[in-house]
């Protein structure tokens, strides 16, 4: 398997196979964003991807039961040549169950739904898509290049091909200043977007991005932990998702939740209203312990 650069991979595909089949972001504007800064976008040629795949089913052929395909936003390969590569895959791994893609509003929004459902049938089973924030100035000023309302149609293709939709939010990445309306925008995002899955990060500013250096400048604001805490409250008190999964164990954040909506939801509030009331730092996750 050959690998160019950092491969970024959802917490949920550790035991999958990862197969590299774009180098990069299309898009690679994000302000807040580290991972593909050092890449130029490209799609690898279907004779690298087969070649890969066949290394690997070599070894490992009766073991693969998932694929994730990196880095960034594959769904932007045309039609046909992502079909070849999950008949490959298919082909190679007889135990096969799915396949999972970063995907970006955008190339969603580029595929008719009838073309999201073959790749449905060809065992595509869940996408992940980051809407970061449903607040529109949040949204441009982190240069996001979708509006709220694009990922809410692409969000309703992905579920009418009948594709398992997990969707990431980044708590903080209003600023101080609009902590509490991004929060809400966010869940109301969300709620019209009906995702499986959602996926809570913390902002964690990285040196040389844009955002860090806005920072140093005074015009961005990190909220404290604890209100970064209240941030999750109040994007949960929002909340109207039925039958999801909500998390917020990546490593980024000061409170590790799983969270089954509707379900879960008042158990955790006061969960979280207790935390907030005892200010008691022991109770978040260290800042050592930490990580992107």
């Amino acid at each position: 398997m050959k690998y160019e650069g950092i491969i970024i991979r959802p917490p949920s595909e550790a035991a999958s196979l990862i197969l590299q089949v774009t180098v990069g972001c299309s898009h690679n504007k994000c302000t807040f964003c580290p991972a593909y800064k050092a890449k130029q976008f490209r799609v690898k040629t279907l004779q690298e991807i087969f070649q890969d795949i066949d290394e690997a089913a070599a070894e490992t052929a009766e073991k693969v039961r998932r694929v994730f395909l990196c880095d960034g936003d594959p769904l932007i390969i045309p039609q046909e040549t992502l079909l070849s590569i999950a008949s490959r895959i298919q082909e190679r791994f007889p135990r096969l169950l799915r396949i999972g893609v970063y995907a970006n509003a955008k190339s969603i929004l580029r595929k008719s739904v009838s073309e999201l459902r073959e790749l449905q049938e060809n065992r595509l089973g869940i996408l992940y898509l980051g809407l970061e924030s449903g607040d529109p100035i949040t949204l441009e000023l982190v240069k996001k290049g979708v509006t709220a309302e694009q990922m809410i149609e692409a969000a309703a293709k992905v579920r009418e091909a009948g594709i398992k939709l997990s969707v990431t939010v980044i708590l903080g990445l209003g600023g101080r200043q609009r902590s509490l309306l991004h929060a809400t925008e966010t869940m109301r995002v969300l709620n019209k977007m009906k995702p499986h899955h959602v996926g809570a990060l913390t902002l964690m500013l990285v040196p040389e991005t844009p955002l860090y250096r806005l920072q140093e400048t005074g015009g961005f604001i990190l909220p404290e932990p604890f209100e970064l805490i209240q941030e999750l409250r109040a994007m949960l008190a929002e909340s109207q998702l039925e039958n999801c999964l909500f998390f917020s164990n990546h490593a980024s954040n000061y409170l590790p939740l799983k969270v089954r909506l509707p379900h879960d939801k008042e158990r955790v509030l006061r969960e979280i209203d207790s935390i907030v009331k005892a200010q008691d730092e022991r109770l978040l996750t260290p800042e050592f312990l930490r990580a992107l």
